[in-house]
């Protein structure tokens, strides 16, 4: 077990631990949780030894592997695959001595050793783990240095996981992969075979994948048995606990010094007075946990416009001459919120910039409404923002008739204190640097507003608040992300991105996400017929998750009914016959076909969900 034995550390003067305890049992899944800046890296790095230790003790199984993911996989030309390979020290080492030894006795000791690390499905085993994180056959036979610095991560990534430490330390992992990505690491650690320790700001992660939470915060570590949710449910009981007992100690120290104040003169009283006194000196203060700031974002509205937005008919776009997205007919209105799905690399980014208008139609008629402001969120902007400047210079830059103090009100309502306004950016957090993007791309109060991947770097609390801006936010919303919390609290449409077009998807969520962990399941060969079985009834657990399968399944029929209400009523109005002109009309219709086609989808879904209810019931 790894355990941690009161740890005190600092950093520049500033205490991260003080008398800091926990353990974690051999083989337990465990998410690392806390504020930014809290110390949770800087714990990874005295667990590896990287740091030494001021005082305590951090203590291991001896002999055991600590891994984790390099900063980057150099630019060789070494292949993917043999990266990967090499990951695995100890199998390169037998490997190269293997070539090499002479001798009859070792050379039988580096087989039985090859063996007993099966050796010889290495290869597989790499190939299926990059193969996971987005790189097929092909790409694994390339170079490094064929590839960018976030794909050579995943490289890094994937070298980590073939090694199989004993103890994986993660950071942050999915910062770097798509939703796709994500989510195979989510099955791939439900499975791995040894202990691992992960931060992430990722809530389905850490619902998902690990098994407890080692909390950070006032300095000290808390482990909690369960999963995210469990863990936040538990401390809120908690906090509400400690808070209600320190109310009635508060009420009861000024009780007692009341009493001490009146009567420590009187010779009568005086004996009570004083024994009160050594009882207010005896309590020990009840302090509850601090609660995580409250974190904001907050959107300009946009005026409304006529829909749509954006039309597109026919619509081709790629990059030099070769069309990556051909023959979309899209639609988007003010009230959607969309979310794109699709592997990396076929195309959501390129639909991201043609809707966004950094890139050119190839074919085909995209209209934008005269009167459309785009706001455009991606990563590389916040690699992009002037290091030597300040938010503050960032935006003045761009408002430069505004008065100062209404611009650092702007700040401020996404969460960068002044302090923070006056500071250069290269010193400013991930996450602080992410909400200067976002105060840039809403700055025009868009009526559309794209985001590739906006909670890389914000905490949890940040999540949250982002999830209730963009609820409350009047313009259309577009979402990459591989934070399907995210997606499933804001996206109301979701649009798959695959093999060169765009459409909807009439699943939910949920079904994406199953449909990716299974595609390369085979089903089970068929078997000779038998003798029916005596049928066995199932177990309650396997009754309540039909149950919810069948309420999931009626909530997207619901929701669906909606939407083809609000759009039937939309064409039953006269009005829109007498000033719409043909292109709107025809993507009202539009519209409407595809309602109904996510309809008959969801209605069968539902009726299936019925029936194995049924069936397991009866």
């Amino acid at each position: 077990m790894l355990r941690i034995d009161d740890l005190t550390y600092s950093v520049e003067g500033r205490p991260l631990f003080e008398g800091a305890s926990a353990t974690i049992p051999t083989g337990h899944k465990v998410g690392l949780v806390g504020r930014n800046g809290a110390g949770k890296t800087t714990l990874f790095r005295l667990i590896r030894g990287e740091l030494a230790l001021e005082s305590g003790a951090i203590s291991i199984p001896a002999r055991a592997r600590i891994g984790g993911v390099a900063q980057e996989v150099p630019s060789s030309s070494t292949s993917l695959i043999d990266t990967v390979l090499a990951a695995d020290t100890e199998r390169a080492e037998l490997m190269a001595e293997a070539e090499t030894a002479t001798d009859p006795a070792r050379i039988g000791e580096i087989q039985t050793r090859l063996a007993d690390i099966d050796a010889w499905s290495a290869e597989g085993r790499a190939s299926a783990i990059l193969r996971g994180l987005g790189f097929d056959n092909d790409a694994q036979k390339r170079p490094c240095s064929d590839f960018s610095g976030g794909w050579r991560m995943r490289v890094a990534l994937a070298g980590v996981l073939f090694a199989q430490p004993d103890y994986l330390l993660l950071d942050e992992p999915t910062n770097y992969l798509d939703l796709e990505g994500a989510l195979w690491l989510e099955s791939y650690l439900q499975k791995y075979p040894h202990t691992v320790l992960i931060i992430s700001h990722d809530r389905g992660l850490l619902n998902r994948a690990v098994t407890g939470i080692l909390h950070l915060d006032s300095k000290k570590l808390t482990y909690w048995q369960g999963n995210y949710d469990q863990f936040a449910r538990q401390r809120a009981e908690r906090i509400a606990v400690l808070t209600a007992e320190a109310r009635k100690q508060d009420v009861r120290r000024a009780h007692l010094q009341s009493f001490v104040d009146r009567f420590r003169a009187k010779a009568t009283k005086a004996a009570q007075a004083q024994s009160r006194l050594k009882m207010l000196e005896k309590m020990t203060p009840i302090t509850p946990p601090e609660e995580a700031k409250k974190q904001v974002f907050t959107f300009p509205e946009p005026e409304e416009l006529s829909p749509p937005i954006l039309n597109l008919e026919g619509v081709s776009v790629g990059y030099d001459g070769r069309a990556i997205l051909k023959g979309l007919s899209l639609r988007i209105d003010q009230d959607d919120r969309i979310a794109l799905l699709g592997r990396n690399g076929e195309g959501k980014s390129t639909l991201s910039k043609l809707l966004a208008g950094k890139l050119p139609a190839m074919s085909g008629n995209l209209t934008r409404s005269s009167k459309l402001r785009i706001g455009y969120f991606a990563q590389h902007q916040v690699d992009e923002l002037y290091l030597d400047e300040t938010p503050l210079q960032h935006i003045q830059r761009q408002r430069p008739e505004e008065h100062q103090s209404k611009l650092r009100a702007r700040l401020a309502g996404f969460g960068l204190t002044a302090d923070q306004a006056d500071t250069e950016v290269k010193r400013l957090s991930g996450g602080q640097k992410a909400r200067l993007s976002l105060v840039l791309a809403t700055l025009d109060a868009p009526h559309l507003l794209i985001l590739d991947e906006p909670t890389n770097h914000l905490d949890i609390e940040s999540r949250e608040a982002l999830v209730e801006a963009l609820t409350a936010y009047t313009g259309a919303v577009i979402l990459v992300s591989h934070d399907m919390h995210l997606l499933g609290l804001v996206a109301d449409r979701l649009w798959l991105v695959k093999g060169g077009s765009v459409t909807p998807y009439g699943k939910d969520l949920d079904a994406y996400r199953a449909e990716l962990l299974d595609r390369e399941s085979s089903p089970a060969p068929a078997r000779p017929e038998k003798a029916a079985p005596a049928r066995v009834k199932p177990s309650r657990e396997v009754i309540l998750a039909l149950r919810a399968d069948l309420r999931k399944a009626e909530e997207r029929v619901a929701k669906l009914e909606e939407m083809r209400t609000k759009v039937a009523d939309k064409l039953a109005d006269p009005g829109l016959y007498e000033e719409a002109g043909i292109h709107e009309l025809e993507g009202w219709n539009r519209k409407f076909a595809e309602i109904e086609e996510a309809m008959i989808r969801a209605e069968g879904l539902w009726l299936e969900a019925q029936e194995k209810l049924d069936e397991a019931e009866s």
